[in-house]
């Protein structure tokens, strides 16, 4: 059983600390929302009432934050947890963030003696509390042998994609795919809606042909043709438009200092970007199909 401090507990982050407290672990949480505290001491978890002393007492760090800022901050701020942790502790951050700030942490957590991982998640809220999400972690072979236990209990696919870094790199290669066959297939719907087609034929139609993807195996962006999908809540309780241009967004920065064209991360920025203009930010990314039909929301 090991002393684990959780710090972020928004849509992702609560469940997975949720998952960790039903395998046994003692769990000490943090997040400014004391909603989201209560319910997981509520569970069994303990609040950290003075963070750099839970801090001090912690076997293992998780963090789960909205951007490279909020990281930073915790971790590396004027009085930031690193100067709080015991020598070893083992630091794993699974917000997903710039590859040059995952490094940045990295090197200033060597300095303290202390390992750490970058392990931006993928799979989901749906994901997160069913303890199926994929891990893509960046850090030493030794380190990412050490926290597996931890993601096992999280996850379903662990992934080591090398050193520290490579965990973000590959997370935003993912999510910029993702954006792009989000705003394709909803380009794609839209146009046969438009033409007098019924969604929900048109998607199991292209899902069983050579236009399937995993939007339309798991995630129509249509409302009404996934049950228990965003778009037929609303667009609610998913991962937010804000976030997918704020990854696209890293993944362009990326692209440039490699030296790499990408226009069709390009093209979806741009819908992302027009979306958040739009006011529909909060919305979960799926909401982009309204650029296609306003109607929609």
């Amino acid at each position: 059983m090991q002393n684990i401090l959780f710090i972020g507990l928004g849509n992702m982050g609560a469940p997975m600390a949720a998952n960790l407290l039903k395998h046994g672990h003692q769990l000490t949480v943090s997040d400014l929302n004391p909603e989201a505290v209560a319910k997981l001491t509520g569970q069994g978890a303990q609040q950290a009432e003075d963070l750099k002393q839970a801090a001090a007492h912690a076997d293992a760090v998780i963090s789960m934050l909205p951007a490279g800022k909020h990281v930073k901050s915790i971790y590396m701020g004027e009085d930031g947890l690193f100067k709080h942790l015991k020598k070893e502790t083992l630091v794993i951050d699974c917000s997903t963030i710039a590859t040059a700030e995952a490094l940045e942490l990295a090197t200033e957590a060597q300095k303290f003696g202390l390992r750490f991982l970058d392990a931006p998640v993928s799979g989901g809220i749906s994901g997160a509390a069913a303890g199926t999400l994929s891990f893509i972690v960046g850090g030493s072979k030794q380190d990412f042998e050490a926290a597996k236990p931890l993601f096992e209990l999280m996850g379903k696919n662990i992934f080591h994609a090398g050193e520290n870094g490579a965990g973000q790199t590959a997370k935003i290669c993912n999510n910029m795919l993702l954006a792009v066959l989000m705003t394709a297939t909803s380009e794609a719907i839209a146009l046969g809606v438009k033409n007098g087609l019924d969604p929900k034929i048109l998607s199991d139609i292209m899902a069983a042909s050579s236009g399937g993807n995993w939007v339309l195996d798991r995630y129509n962006p249509y409302p009404g043709v996934m049950e228990n999908s965003p778009a037929s809540n609303g667009y609610k309780n998913g991962f937010m438009s804000a976030l997918m241009l704020k990854d696209l967004n890293i993944a362009e920065s990326n692209a440039a200092a490699a030296g790499l064209a990408t226009p069709m991360g390009a093209a979806a920025t741009k819908l992302y970007r027009e979306l958040a203009e739009k006011g529909k930010e909060d919305l979960d990314f799926s909401a982009v199909i309204s650029l296609y039909d306003e109607k929609i929301i």
